[in-house]
């Protein structure tokens, strides 16, 4: 039987969420941008960002009290005047917070947590305890972004985690940046960055049909998260559909297929429905084509020339990204070229 997952209440203007920092403490250096990811958020979403007890203590404190960061989750899990909670800021050592989370708090008290990247850590423990979780923007990135936040990131959110739930489509940005922003300089927060014309989606394989719940999320996080009590037992991953992405680590192709042949071996392609293979982050040309080619590759030799692949879809590391509602069924019809999620 496939698993079932708690839908958390949905945010709504006046909703208050909690900020979040369960990677590194680096926002305390940028404490402007922080300021402009709130306002953003208030002026798009109508929501009030709060900062949990121990966000804004700074990079040195949360790295020598990981037990700090997991106390800010279940501060806004178990606050009643908290909504939902969104990640300030990825990093890369999140998985340290296993031994001090709880997961039965999570499943007891279901709210909106939405974030990326090393944020992949803690989505997976919502995933565990039977609860959505949304794989999307951080405070910093694009709810922050130059300018105001992007019309397809505050589409996306809205529609999963907004909107009266129902089914939807997902759809490749208009246009896309991977261009690197100077946080620290407060003149540059007005200065668009370039964006190049969107690009559209690459369909690299499979012919019918498939459909299944959504899990995933960051490929090196997922690598660390991989053996620890937090990785997922098998019955999560069976019939899923898999979102996966790479980070600005730019691991090679070849890292990738290696890391998808850990899967295969695990079972987890051999279970699978569909994967979502983002947009790689810093990749040249020849890069991609090559990343694809391992794709095909691992998937050939797991038996599954059949499953349906969709790459180059706009989450993860890349700007404007979706919002994906983790847990949520998916759809992939590679003859309409259509990815249909319910949040």
């Amino acid at each position: 039987m496939a698993p079932t997952f708690i839908r958390p209440p949905r945010l709504a203007p006046g909703s208050r969420v909690a900020a979040l920092s369960l990677s590194s403490g680096f926002v305390t250096e940028v404490m402007n941008r922080y300021h402009v990811g709130v306002r953003q958020v208030a002026q798009t979403f109508g929501w009030e960002v709060v900062p949990a007890p121990n966000a804004l203590r700074g990079p040195d404190y949360l790295d020598a009290h990981p037990q700090a960061r997991a106390d800010d989750l279940h501060w806004a899990l178990q606050n009643p005047d908290i909504d939902g909670m969104v990640s300030i800021i990825g990093g890369d050592d999140s998985v340290r917070l296993l031994p001090f989370l709880d997961p039965g708090l999570i499943r007891a008290h279901p709210k909106a947590f939405l974030g990326y990247s090393d944020s992949t850590i803690t989505l997976m423990q919502f995933l565990r305890a039977g609860v959505m979780a949304y794989h999307g923007p951080s405070l910093l990135t694009d709810l922050a972004e130059n300018g105001g936040i992007h019309p397809f990131v505050a589409q996306g959110i809205r529609r999963a985690l907004v909107d009266a739930p129902a089914p939807f489509d997902l759809a490749p940005a208009p246009e896309w940046t991977q261009a690197r922003q100077d946080w620290e300089d407060e003149a540059l927060q007005e200065v668009l960055r370039p964006f190049e014309p969107g690009d559209g989606w690459m369909w690299l394989q499979g012919e019918q049909a498939a459909e299944g719940h959504l899990v995933g999320g960051c490929l090196e996080v997922l690598d660390m998260l991989n053996g620890t009590p937090g990785w997922p037992a098998p019955g999560l991953w069976d019939g899923a559909v898999l979102a996966l992405e790479t980070s600005e680590d730019v691991p090679p192709p070849a890292q990738v297929g290696y890391w998808l042949r850990n899967y295969a071996a695990q079972g987890i392609l051999g279970r699978a429905a569909g994967l979502l293979l983002a947009r790689p982050r810093s990749y040249t040309p020849d890069m991609v084509e090559d990343l694809y080619r391992w794709v095909r590759r691992v998937l050939a030799e797991a038996g599954r020339p059949d499953l349906p692949v969709v790459a180059n879809v706009d989450f993860g590391h890349t700007s404007p990204q979706l919002t994906l509602p983790l847990g949520g069924r998916t759809r992939l019809d590679p003859a309409a070229g259509r990815v249909t999620v319910t949040p």
